[in-house]
């Protein structure tokens, strides 16, 4: 796996996608760094060199949940968007954030 740098933010990595990076290696006890995955790299199905299944899914959806709050219904017919790359749970990440604080700025008003 080639190591790359995700510059689509015009400045180089993006943090939150190597920290999401980091997650799924700490969590799965994988053999590589978070450096080599790279943010639109496949982490599911035939086309992944991860070589990751349901039951890592549910793993990683459990320590997204505990983490940064957000909730990752086993149901959910966009699942497979989500965990389609790093960037993808990265971006539901930050919409989860962004929902999150909307509740919480109506709740506070």
């Amino acid at each position: 796996m080639a190591v790359t740098q995700d510059t689509s933010d015009g400045g180089g990595a993006d943090p939150l996608h190597r920290e999401v990076a980091e997650l799924i290696v700490t969590t799965l006890n994988l053999e590589i760094s978070a450096d080599q995955i790279e943010p639109d790299q496949t982490l599911f199905g035939d086309q992944s060199v991860l070589g990751l299944d349901s039951i890592d899914a549910l793993e990683i959806a459990l320590v997204i949940e505990h983490r940064y709050g957000a909730k990752i219904s086993a149901e959910d017919e966009d699942n497979d968007k989500r965990f389609a790359s790093i960037r993808a749970l990265s971006d539901f990440i930050r919409e989860t954030r962004k929902l999150n604080a909307a509740v919480a700025a109506e709740v506070g008003d």
